[in-house]
């Protein structure tokens, strides 16, 4: 496995240019619209919801040019390459399932509106769930992966600590923490990736019997890479995931959840990838990111449109929008 040190910025985040710095909160990725988006479906009647996503997926879908030719790039490996035509179809359906998966998370953030949960893999689930041990639950930027985070405190009454890539904007972050505090409960611990006993913290818990979910698709600024497959392509995979299950001596649970309906998700749980305790650590963290990435790639190819990739992963392709 090449491992390697990588990025200043977040990999896989939308690309900063001159517009972040003008626009400043105004900019997509600014508290502006956070607050407006939950505002919105805190607010408005169930029917102007899906026409308000209607309205501003076709606004950012005209504007937001960079985020389009990403979107498109990314999907070729996965759907094959297309038309214009098809491209700007394929684009738009992104957009649109970002808009209800971002939406539907202020609503479980902010109402107290009922979800519907599938959950595949149950008996897997309840052999965990019902176990003291500890075990890292990682998933990635699809769907809608906070309902997930929130099942083994909501459900099961187990401590669950939640790591999150810190947000662009400093007020936005700010904003969502005091969201996730308010709904998360006692139960619910948040962490943000630039803390600095963060690895100590998670690997105590993990011994004490808690839980710990993390993203296991992106690596984080600066972050420690391993290389892997991901539809017959190279791909970074951040180690972190792996190296802590590995030194806490507990499984990795892959868990997907993608969106279905109106309120509605399935959680999909894979069996657990336990990491191998031999003398190459390198070989072993090397086993278990590419069979989290099989994991993943199987993951995105149930509804490709709920992938969330908004930077270009493969540069070669340079896809005409």
């Amino acid at each position: 496995m090449s491992v390697a040190l990588r990025h200043e910025t977040p990999p896989h985040a939308p690309e900063a240019g001159w517009a972040r710095r003008v626009l400043g909160p105004l900019h997509v990725t600014g508290v502006f619209w956070f607050r407006l988006h939950r505002w919105g479906v805190a607010h408005l009647p169930s029917w102007a919801i899906g026409s308000a996503i209607a309205l501003f997926t076709t606004f950012f879908w005209i504007t937001l040019r960079k985020i389009r030719a990403a979107i498109a790039a990314n999907l070729v490996p996965v759907l094959g390459p297309c038309g214009w035509w098809e491209r700007q179809r394929r684009i738009y359906r992104t957009f649109w399932k970002f808009a209800w998966c971002l939406s539907e998370r202020y609503e479980r953030l902010s109402t107290d509106r009922a979800f519907t949960v599938e959950l595949e893999g149950e008996p897997i689930w309840r052999q965990l769930a019902g176990a003291e041990r500890g075990f890292i639950v990682v998933t990635a930027h699809l769907g809608n992966w906070e309902v997930g985070s929130m099942l083994p405190a909501s459900r099961d009454r187990r401590r669950i600590h939640v790591v999150r890539e810190a947000e662009t904007d400093p007020r936005a972050q700010r904003f969502i923490e005091g969201l996730i505090r308010r709904r998360g409960g006692e139960l619910y611990t948040t962490h943000f990736a630039e803390e600095p006993q963060l690895g100590f913290d998670l690997l105590d818990a993990l011994r004490g019997g808690e839980i710990v979910a993390l993203q296991g698709d992106r690596p984080r600024a600066g972050g420690r890479t391993g290389e892997v497959s991901l539809f017959g392509r190279p791909f970074h995979l951040p180690i972190g995931p792996a190296a802590l299950a590995r030194a806490a001596g507990v499984p990795l649970v892959p868990i997907f959840v993608l969106r279905q309906g109106r309120l509605s998700y399935r959680c999909v749980v894979r069996r657990p990838i336990h990491i191998a305790q031999g003398a190459d650590r390198r070989r072993d963290l090397a086993e278990a990111l590419q069979r989290f990435a099989a994991e993943l790639e199987g993951a995105i190819r149930l509804d490709p449109h709920q992938w969330f990739c908004f930077r270009s992963l493969w540069r070669s392709e340079g896809a005409r929008i």
